[in-house]
């Protein structure tokens, strides 16, 4: 047997587990302070969160595909038993005939940028694979608070749930897109008698519980990163995935709480009457408002920017976290740079509290201060570049495995590339100045967290789910889930750019029919598109407006290459091949050394930490890998905790 293949006999965990008294369902599955269960619910709570957000973007891309035109199907939901009254309470208000109006669009991107963000990838990202594979890999026991753990997970659940019931209130969801611009957020719909039920009231609430939520876990995780490591883990043996976790949690500590400062004084605008982001002289429908005035819009996105850009890296950085367990042990090669990406992801976080003006250059700086952020926007690039680099070259010379996580995470590197670089020049603000707000700032976002984040996160799913379940997702569907989901990608995003440098504007819900100038223009790749596609029977205009039809094709592409993922998860809870033991991809960190699924209080014997996270592929070695809990290379023998070994730090 190999060195890390080990079986755990299951009496042995029943002896493991004898002095855990049966605490029932509820203690045992809702309201846990287990941090596996806590990870999973996060996990799955993130998950439909996702396709929630995902739906909203579906609807809104028709409306830009085919302004004018009734969504397909919408009839047919209305009409369903439970489903049909919730759907008309969201939509049948503001589109009773089943077109898409300028209103309805802004409530749809509003809350898919929100859900997206704050209810679906960082709740994925960070606090599902994080409250899981973290304490494994530390080889502790727990959380250092499980009480505190299960207060962020329902005040997190509490969070989605109020805004998803911001759809239904009188005025509906917001309409002022996810950044919550002042004035226009404190004022939409001033009139309102009933400021409760108010979309923008509801967000705001939502938002509040969401960030405490994150502030919560944040704390919780550095916590345990510190003081729980297992005997002989010192920081240079912990895996980079504990490095990026521990980084990310500080990212949350320390810029979350301006954005829940400008989110509870906006509160206290709408509710209250304050003026704390209102100026003097606001006229609504030709009619002064009764306001006190004398505040700063361009206060709050000062706040709300200082958090949004650590923000990016609160969604990027649990991507490179899992892609550096799944890339070495898919490559069986040692991750290439441990040291250097370490530090690289200290010197990220530090400098990305460092450029969120750089979203505000529409603002009027001052050229020092623009020439400061344009500096230190650039400077961002450098760590970014190590990690990725360090993640290609661990590549060269490997064995690799093509399974479905190992396709995810292949994928994400020239796709997180694209991101990147397609960034660099919005760094410059005479550049910025003419691409603000137009779809190739949407289309470098979204290639950094869609075709780049979402697919390390499912990478991470493949990866980890035979240790949470004890069975393999299918690998065949697996392989069906990604091919459509990197077409339908790329098929969505690569035509932003050119829409973007034509001028296309993201707010644009007829996708630019008012704007027939800009929108009527031609250009090499929209006459290919035309070209292509119209050797399928499909008619697609050669102009950047007939872009907006490729994008709609990618992104129903992309829905149906989701129906394998959510079949494969659920079926291969009962039905996916069994693990033969504890360590199937024959990895090297501690998590695999615990039973499977790991029992309370997760180890069977008390860990120790002999060497390294990606000893792969060492010559001289018996094996192809090496674990950190045995004794010698080849050994099937834990490590035992002695007063000699070393103590961690």
């Amino acid at each position: 047997m190999s060195a890390a293949a080990t079986t755990h006999d299951h009496g042995s965990d029943h002896a493991h587990d004898h002095d855990h008294h049966d605490i029932g369902f509820w203690r045992k599955y809702i309201f846990s302070t287990d941090h596996k269960v806590i990870g999973i619910q996060y996990g799955l709570s993130g998950l439909v969160f996702l396709l929630c957000g995902f739906m909203l973007m579906l609807l809104m891309r028709w409306s830009i595909a085919y302004p004018g035109q009734p969504v397909p199907g919408l009839d047919l939901l209305n009409h369903l038993p439970i489903l049909g009254p919730i759907v008309h309470e969201m939509m049948g208000r503001f589109a009773p005939d089943g077109v898409i109006n300028g209103e309805m669009y802004n409530m749809l991107g509003a809350m898919h940028g929100t859900i997206m963000v704050f209810f679906g990838i960082v709740p994925l990202g960070f606090a599902a694979f994080g409250n899981f594979v973290m304490p494994l890999q530390i080889g502790t026991i727990d959380m250092a608070f499980p009480k505190l753990n299960m207060m962020s997970f329902w005040f997190f659940f509490l969070s989605g749930v109020l805004m998803m019931v911001s759809f239904f209130v009188g005025t509906g969801a917001v309409q002022t897109g996810w950044t919550m611009y002042s004035p226009l957020a404190s004022t939409l719909n001033h009139s309102v008698k009933n400021v409760f039920m108010h979309g923008h009231t509801v967000w705001l609430t939502a938002m509040v519980f969401n960030i405490s939520a994150s502030l919560l876990g944040s704390v919780n995780f550095i916590t345990t990163a510190i003081n729980l490591r297992a005997k002989g883990l010192t920081w240079f043996k912990l895996p980079f995935f504990c490095w990026a976790m521990f980084v990310t949690s500080f990212l949350l500590l320390l810029a979350f709480p301006p954005l829940e400062v400008a989110a509870i004084l906006q509160l206290v605008d709408r509710v209250f009457g304050a003026s704390f982001f209102l100026p003097t002289g606001l006229v609504e429908g030709g009619q002064a408002l009764d306001i006190s005035g004398g505040g700063s819009p361009i206060l709050y996105q000062h706040l709300f920017w200082f958090l949004a850009h650590p923000e990016v890296y609160v969604l990027i950085l649990p991507a490179f976290a899992i892609l550096t367990d799944v890339i070495p042990n898919n490559a069986r090669r040692p991750l290439w740079g441990y040291k250097a990406m370490v530090y690289s992801v200290l010197t990220l976080g530090f400098l990305s509290f460092l450029v969120w003006a750089h979203h505000m250059y529409l603002t009027g700086m001052g050229t020092m201060m623009s020439t400061y952020f344009q500096i230190t926007t650039v400077l961002i690039s450098v760590p970014s570049v190590i990690l990725l680099t360090s993640l290609m070259i661990s590549l060269w010379g490997g064995s690799i495995r093509f399974n479905s996580q190992m396709l995810f995470a292949s994928a994400f590197l020239p796709m997180f590339g694209i991101g990147g670089l397609t960034g660099l020049p919005l760094a410059f603000n005479f550049i910025d100045l003419a691409l603000h707000d137009t779809y190739y700032v949407i289309g470098h976002f979204h290639y950094v967290v869609a075709p780049g984040t979402i697919f390390a996160l499912f990478a991470g799913v493949y990866h980890w789910y035979p240790k949470m379940t004890g069975r393999f997702m299918s690998d065949r569907l697996g392989k069906l889930h990604f091919w459509p989901s990197l077409l339908g990608m790329n098929m969505v995003f690569l035509p932003m750019f050119v829409q973007g440098m034509g001028g296309f504007h993201r707010r644009w819900y007829d996708g630019g029919k008012a704007f027939e100038q800009t929108s009527s223009a031609t250009h090499w790749f929209s006459e290919f598109c035309s070209s292509f596609f119209g050797l399928f029977g499909i008619h697609v205009e050669p102009t950047l407006m007939g872009l907006n039809v490729v994008m709609t094709l990618g992104a129903v592409i992309l829905a149906i290459g989701q129906i394998p993922f959510i079949i494969n998860v659920f079926i291969s809870i009962k039905g996916g091949k069994k693990i033969t033991n504890d360590n199937p991809w024959d990895a090297t960190t501690l998590e695999w050394a615990t039973p499977t699924p790991p029992p309370h209080g997760n180890f069977t014997f008390e860990p120790v930490a002999q060497r390294g996270p990606y000893e792969y592929s060492v010559p001289g070695a018996p094996t192809d890998f090496t674990p950190q809990w045995v004794d010698e290379p080849g050994s099937t023998t834990p490590a035992v905790a002695t007063e000699t070994a070393k103590a961690h730090h």
